[in-house]
């Protein structure tokens, strides 16, 4: 299928309800495509519906039915942080004309102790739960046995990681920390959360919504490779987590889908909720050997004006995570970069672009490649 037209509301804190953040960023994709919501065949949506919400309200679809008034099928894929990846994976197995991918969340006005509960029941199992193994640690103890593996990997790459994603969510006008400088310093004094990862190795929590439309139409990108992948929901069933095999199953059949090599890539938008995880997905994508990605980010082929610039809108580190959002907005951001509208972020003529989105810790992966036609 083609990418029609997308849309996307600011991260950030919003006044708004998740609905009408949907809303917003549907509007603005249907806008886009020049479509009008009649057109629309069927809606995929995502949201958390998060059982503590202010909204109360866990019939989402239903919502966007009140929204768009109207009795069109609408579907609600949840999966996790990776939601809006997996159903844009999910719209194009569909057999409609136009379909219309939503994913929205309200997160601000949420306590940090609920998201925390609520983020254990997303990325562990019910035995790590109750021994207390929150996302952060999850993550942490994945860092130290990555960095035991591969000791010429230090906190010093994942800070420049961070850094990396602030100087380009600082050129993006949508992202939580547009044009709101950080330096290398600050990031390396930063907190620690639980070692070895810091503040700045930690995404930030935001309200958001990001769409896109699905078209058989002939459009001027087209979706070349999808594919999404499942894994244990936790680590410790797992060899190793030094890899993760959803994402490299997921990247080899998105790849042969698309007659691609991972050289091919011009540029990426990857799930960074920690920037270890950003480290490990560069490696299990193929853009750079097992062990390896401490080589390239050293050499800043992941920056802006690398060789593969990686996370232009800031990723999730600067631009924010609205959950299950996040899928859609990568989408959108390679969109814009497909089409050469990023404006001060724009890479340097790309032609075929790479999406990969997570739930959990590796549990869902889908890795989408649009090809600029």
């Amino acid at each position: 299928m083609y990418i029609k037209g997308v849309g996307m509301t600011k991260f950030g804190v919003s006044d708004k309800l998740s609905h009408q953040l949907a809303h917003e960023a549907a509007l603005e994709a249907l806008q886009d495509a020049d479509l009008k919501f009649a057109q629309i065949d069927a809606i995929v949506c995502s949201s958390i519906e998060w059982f503590f919400s202010i909204e109360k309200q866990r019939h989402f679809a239903s919502m966007l039915a009140s929204v768009f008034s109207t009795n069109k099928p609408i579907i609600r894929v949840p999966a996790a942080c990776g939601s809006s990846g997996a159903g844009f994976w999910f719209a194009q197995q569909q057999e409609f004309d136009h379909v219309l991918v939503i994913g929205a969340e309200k997160l601000m006005t949420c306590k940090t102790e609920s998201i925390t509960e609520e983020f254990m029941m997303a990325a562990e199992s019910k035995w790590e739960q109750d021994e207390g193994l929150n996302f952060p640690a999850q993550n942490a103890l994945i860092a130290q046995e990555y960095m035991s593996a591969y000791p010429q990997s230090t906190t010093e790459h994942l800070a420049k990681i961070a850094l990396k994603n602030h100087d380009n969510a600082f050129l993006n006008p949508k992202a939580r920390f547009y044009q709101k400088k950080v330096t290398l310093e600050q990031i390396r004094d930063s907190p620690m959360v639980c070692s070895p990862l810091r503040m700045f190795d930690c995404s930030v929590s935001v309200d958001g919504a990001a769409a896109a439309v699905l078209s058989k139409d002939k459009t001027d990108i087209r979706v070349a490779g999808s594919d999404l992948c499942t894994d244990y929901i936790s680590p410790f069933e797992r060899d190793s987590n030094t890899s993760w095999d959803a994402t490299v199953e997921a990247a080899k059949n998105a790849y042969a889908m698309a007659g691609i090599e991972p050289c091919d890539v011009d540029v990426a938008e990857l799930h960074d909720a920690f920037t270890i995880v950003e480290l490990i997905a560069s490696e299990d994508l193929g853009f750079a050997k097992k062990g390896h990605a401490c080589n390239a980010i050293d050499d800043g082929a992941f920056c802006l004006d690398g060789k593969l610039p990686i996370n232009p809108s800031g990723g999730l580190k600067a631009k924010g995570h609205p959950i299950s959002a996040t899928g859609l907005a990568q989408i959108y951001e390679l969109t814009k970069q497909l089409r050469g509208e990023a404006g001060d972020r724009q890479v340097a003529n790309p032609k075929t672009a790479l999406a990969q989105n997570i739930g959990g810790a590796g549990g869902t992966v889908s890795v989408h490649v649009l090809r600029k036609v």
